[in-house]
């Protein structure tokens, strides 16, 4: 774990990716399993924010369950890159941004309350780039719980949970958008929330304690950034299968070592045949190449057609959109 010796803050990172308390004291819940201070606990969560190798302690939702999402990517002239990469990253909707290694270099994700407004964000960055958008939308996801076991003996995946996704109320919407940024690192982070939503405490910790049963929320607790860390090397592996093999290799591919994302997606006719993608995040180039290589000997995978795209540059990192954001008063 790159730059963070100290044990106790390794298991603060590692252990609590998810499942984070939802209790009025949840830094006192923590701090307990640590041997540490309430404040203590706070303070190594703001250290380790200010120095960038944690993003938030908040909330993953659910792809598509109560809110809307699409992976889609665009050729950029070479000369262009870091323009159309400014206009794609001034999207609110963007939450992340990538340069990869492709004819198809910048790859980013658009979120939003419903369909209606990501093809409004699609059709915005067509317009003001002049580039065509691909977008590769979401089919079956085999996992989207992207946890980082930083150390040797740390948990990187739970498992795959059902969502439920009427127990969702349209008031459930501020409360995933404030988690999606991030708790305040206070000693009683739900109730400054709740505040600033003009409810009650009471109130928002029995919607999120529903919302996490029901997988809506699909992690809670310290979001990581993993190149801080010594993930530095990522790379999207394409692969050109058939749907109906999809059914048996996706769940596969999503079980195995070193896979820490999976899932199918709309192919493009005559422009980008691959449905099923997957996400390597290692140390090295040489130690992704390896899981890819090892990928490769299952018989369901053996001559598949596949590209790794390996990742050059990060524009934006940031928790989705899932309520539309506030216009400006003039």
């Amino acid at each position: 774990m790159d730059g963070v010796t100290d044990r106790i803050t390794q298991s603060l990172l590692d252990d609590w990716q998810r499942d984070f308390p939802i209790t009025q004291r949840p830094f006192l819940k923590v701090a307990e399993t640590l041997g540490l201070t309430e404040s203590d606990v706070i303070e190594r969560l703001e250290t380790q924010r200010d120095n960038g190798r944690i993003t938030r302690v908040g909330a993953t939702c659910a792809p598509n369950a109560v809110s809307a999402s699409t992976l889609a990517a665009v050729s950029a002239p070479e000369d262009r890159i870091e323009d159309v990469a400014a206009l794609i990253g001034a999207e609110a909707g963007i939450n992340h941004s990538y340069l990869r290694e492709h004819d198809w270099n910048l790859w980013f994700v658009a979120t939003g309350p419903d369909r209606a407004h990501v093809n409004n964000t699609l059709n915005r960055i067509s317009a003001r780039t002049g580039l065509r958008v691909m977008d590769l939308q979401l089919v079956r996801p085999f996992n989207v719980d992207l946890g980082f076991a930083l150390r040797r003996n740390g948990t990187a995946q739970s498992a795959k949970r059902p969502v439920d996704a009427s127990v969702f109320q349209p008031g459930d919407r501020p409360i995933l958008q404030a988690l999606t940024r991030g708790l305040p690192l206070v000693p009683r982070p739900y109730a400054a929330l709740a505040a600033t939503l003009d409810r009650t405490e009471a109130d928002v910790l029995a919607r999120i304690a529903v919302l996490s049963e029901a997988a809506i929320i699909a992690r809670l607790g310290v979001i990581v950034r993993h190149r801080a860390l010594g993930w530095r090397s990522n790379a999207m592996v394409v692969w050109d299968m058939p749907h109906d093999k999809i059914t048996t290799a996706g769940p596969l591919l999503a079980a195995q070592p070193g896979i820490t994302l999976c899932y199918e997606r709309t192919p493009v006719a005559g422009l980008w045949p691959y449905r099923l993608y997957s996400m390597i995040h290692a140390r090295s180039r040489a130690d992704a190449l390896d899981v890819l290589t090892r990928v490769c000997t299952l018989p369901e995978f053996a001559d598949v057609p596949h590209i790794p795209l390996f990742s050059l540059h990060c524009f934006k990192q940031t928790g989705a959109l899932v309520s539309e954001p506030a216009k400006e008063v003039a």
